[in-house]
C-alpha cells in the first residue's frame, strides 16, 4: 500500500512541477500547457511554497519501512527537494533577482530555437504563451517593487547590465525581434508560416515590448537609485542576508555545510592546484613560474581562439573523440546525441536536455560573442563537462531510464550531483587519455580554478562582505581566466543564483571521495563501468544518499 502511495505522489508531484513550469515542459517535448508561460506573481510564490510543504509533509507521513528501496529512494529525494526548495522560495529573492546573465529578458534569445513547434496547435498556442512572456516582465517588475518596500534591492552593476540589455531589444525592429527566431510546423506553407509570424509579431509589438519598456523605467527610476552600492554586492548586505545564504548553501551543496568552511576548502583546492600548474607548466609551456603560467594562458593570442566557427570545430572534436571511448569506461549509454550550437547569450558555456520525445537532442551552447575570450586549451575540457560524458551522459541517461522511476527524478536536477559529475568527468577524461595535448590538460586545471576559486568567492561576496572587485581581484590572482570571463563569472555568481557555484567543486570532491573508498574496499574486483552505473542509473540525488547508493553497490560486489 505504501509503495503505491508514493508512486502516486510522486507522479501527482511531476504534474504539478510540470503545469507550473509550463516552458520547461514544452522544451522536453510535453505540449499540453504550450501556451502558458510561468507566474512570477509573489500570490504564485506563495502557493507554490504551501503546496511544496504539502508534498513534502505527504512524502514524510508515508512509513520508509513498507517500501521497496527504489520507492525508498523516491520518498528520499521528493522530501529533500521539496523541503529545500520551499526553504529558498520563502525567501523571495524574486525581490532583488535583477539579472543580466540568466535574466527573463536573456531567454528572449535563448528559448525560441529551443521550442519545438511540431504542429498548428502547437503554433496557435505560442501566440498566447508570448502573450504570458510579455506579462510576467510586468509581474516581475511588480516583484523589484515589492523588494524596494522591504529593503532588499538589487545589485547596481546588475540593474544597469539588464537596462542595457533592454534597452538593446527595445532598439531592434519588430521583424529582427529574437522571439520570432523559432521554428514553423514542418508541414506549414509559406503562407501559413507567414500568417503565423505576423501574428507573433503583433504579441511581441503589443504585449511584449510595451511590458519590456515599462520594467527598464521602473528599473531606470525606482530601482537603480536604490540598489545596492558598489562593495555591497552580496547577500549578507541584506536583511536577511545569512538566512538567505544558508538556505541557499544547503539547495545547491545538499550537504550541511557552512560558508567559513566551504571557503577554507576552496583555498585548499587552490593550493593544490598551484603546484599541478607548476608540474604541467614545464612540458606545455616551458615554464613551471605560476605567473608566467597565468599570463601565457590569458594573454597569449596564439593561445586563443579567433572565431565562434574555431571553438564549436574544436567542442565537436572532442566530442567525437568521446564518443568512442564511452564503451569502454559506461556500461549503461544514453540513445540522444549531443550537439553543439554557437550563441549570444547566456553564460560562457550551457547544455539544455534533449526533448524527451525525440524532437529535438542534447544541446551544448558555447558563448561565442568574443570568440578570443575562448582559449584554445579550454574548449575541450568545457566540450567534456557540458556535453559527453559530462552533463549529457548524466541528464541523458536519467531522462531514458523508463516509467520505472518516477519523472520528476528522471527530469530533475539535483545541482551538486549533476555539477559534481559533470566536473568529475573532467578530471575522468584525462584517466582516458582524451585531452589532445599538455595544454589542454592546462584547460582542465584552469577549469577547476574556477571551481576552486568559486567556493572562495562566492562565499566571500555572500558570507563575508567581499566586493565585487576584491572577488574578481582574487580570480584574476588565482586562475589564468581573462579578465573578461572573470568579471561574467563573478556577475553571475551575485546576480544569477547565489550559492550554486558551490555545489560544482563540492560534488566533485564527494563524488572523488566515494569512488575512491569503494577503490580501496574492492581493490582489484573495483569495475569502472559499475561504479559509473552506481553513480548514474537512479536519477539526480542528494550526496548524502549518492553516498549510500554507491556503498549498497560496493556491498554487492
Amino acid at each position: 500500500m505504501e509503495s503505491t502511495e508514493i508512486r502516486t505522489l510522486a507522479d501527482e508531484y511531476f504534474e504539478y512541477l510540470t503545469e507550473t513550469n509550463p516552458t520547461e515542459a514544452h522544451m522536453r517535448g510535453d505540449y499540453r500547457y504550450a501556451d502558458r508561460w510561468e507566474d512570477f506573481s509573489r500570490e504564485a510564490e506563495d502557493a507554490n511554497i504551501a503546496k511544496l510543504r504539502e508534498f513534502g509533509a505527504r512524502a514524510y507521513a508515508i512509513d520508509p519501512a513498507g517500501l521497496s528501496a527504489d520507492d525508498a529512494l523516491t520518498r528520499e529525494v521528493l522530501i529533500f527537494e521539496t523541503e529545500t526548495k520551499a526553504a529558498l522560495e520563502e525567501m523571495h529573492m524574486a525581490e532583488f533577482a535583477v539579472d543580466p546573465i540568466f535574466g527573463a529578458q536573456v531567454y528572449a534569445k535563448l528559448l525560441p530555437p529551443m521550442l519545438s513547434v511540431p504542429t498548428t496547435e502547437v503554433a496557435d498556442a505560442m501566440v498566447q504563451k508570448y502573450k504570458g512572456y510579455g506579462h510576467s516582465f510586468d509581474q516581475l517588475t511588480e516583484r523589484y517593487r515589492q523588494g524596494i518596500e522591504s529593503g532588499r534591492t538589487p545589485a547596481a552593476f546588475a540593474v544597469d547590465g539588464v537596462i542595457a540589455q533592454l534597452d538593446e531589444w527595445l532598439a531592434l525592429p519588430i521583424d529582427e525581434d529574437p522571439l520570432l527566431k523559432t521554428q514553423a510546423p514542418p508541414d506549414f506553407s509559406d503562407e501559413q508560416t507567414a500568417a503565423w509570424k505576423a501574428a507573433l509579431a503583433e504579441v511581441i509589438s503589443d504585449h511584449v515590448r510595451p511590458a519590456v519598456a515599462r520594467q527598464r523605467d521602473a528599473l531606470r527610476d525606482e530601482v537603480l537609485p536604490v540598489s545596492r552600492p558598489e562593495g555591497k554586492e552580496g547577500l549578507c548586505w541584506l536583511p536577511d542576508g545569512d538566512l538567505v545564504y544558508a538556505r541557499s548553501i544547503h539547495r545547491f551543496t545538499t550537504l550541511p555545510m557552512q560558508a567559513g568552511e566551504i571557503h577554507q576548502v576552496g583555498l585548499q583546492q587552490i593550493a593544490r592546484l598551484a603546484d599541478e600548474y607548476r608540474e604541467i607548466g614545464t612540458d606545455a609551456l616551458g615554464t613551471d613560474d605560476l605567473d608566467a603560467i597565468f599570463s601565457r594562458l590569458r594573454d597569449d593570442p596564439d593561445l586563443h581562439h579567433t572565431t565562434g566557427e574555431g571553438v564549436r570545430a574544436a567542442a565537436e572534436a572532442a566530442f567525437e573523440k568521446a564518443r568512442a571511448a564511452m564503451g569502454d569506461w559506461f556500461g549503461r549509454l544514453p540513445e540522444a546525441d549531443c550537439l553543439v550550437a554557437e550563441t549570444d547569450s547566456g553564460a560562457v558555456a550551457f547544455y539544455f536536455p534533449a526533448a524527451e520525445d525525440g524532437t529535438r537532442p542534447g544541446m551544448f551552447f558555447m558563448n561565442t560573442t568574443d570568440p578570443s575570450s575562448w582559449g584554445t586549451f579550454e574548449v575541450e575540457s568545457t566540450a567534456f563537462h557540458e556535453g559527453i560524458p559530462g552533463h549529457h551522459l548524466q541528464l541523458a541517461i536519467a531522462q531514458e531510464l523508463g516509467d520505472s522511476v518516477p519523472a520528476f527524478r528522471r527530469h530533475g536536477h539535483i545541482v551538486a550531483y549533476g555539477e559534481g559529475w559533470a566536473l568529475y568527468t573532467e578530471r575522468l577524461v584525462d584517466e582516458m587519455g582524451l585531452y589532445g595535448s599538455q595544454l589542454d590538460r592546462m584547460g582542465m586545471l584552469s577549469a577547476d580554478s574556477m571551481r576552486a576559486g568559486r567556493l572562495v568567492v562566492d562565499t566571500g561576496v555572500h558570507g563575508l562582505g567581499w566586493s565585487r572587485q576584491q572577488a574578481i581581484d582574487y580570480l584574476v590572482e588565482n586562475s589564468p581566466m581573462t579578465l573578461h570571463a572573470i568579471t561574467e563569472e563573478i556577475d553571475r555568481y551575485i546576480a544569477s543564483m547565489p550559492g550554486q557555484a558551490l555545489s560544482y567543486m563540492i560534488g566533485r570532491l564527494e563524488i572523488q571521495r566515494m569512488r575512491t573508498a569503494a577503490e580501496e574496499q574492492l581493490g582489484d574486483r573495483f569495475d569502472i563501468k559499475g561504479f559509473h552505473d552506481a553513480v548514474l542509473t537512479s536519477g539526480g540525488v542528494p550526496l548524502e544518499t549518492l553516498d549510500r547508493l554507491v556503498s549498497e553497490w560496493v556491498d554487492s560486489a
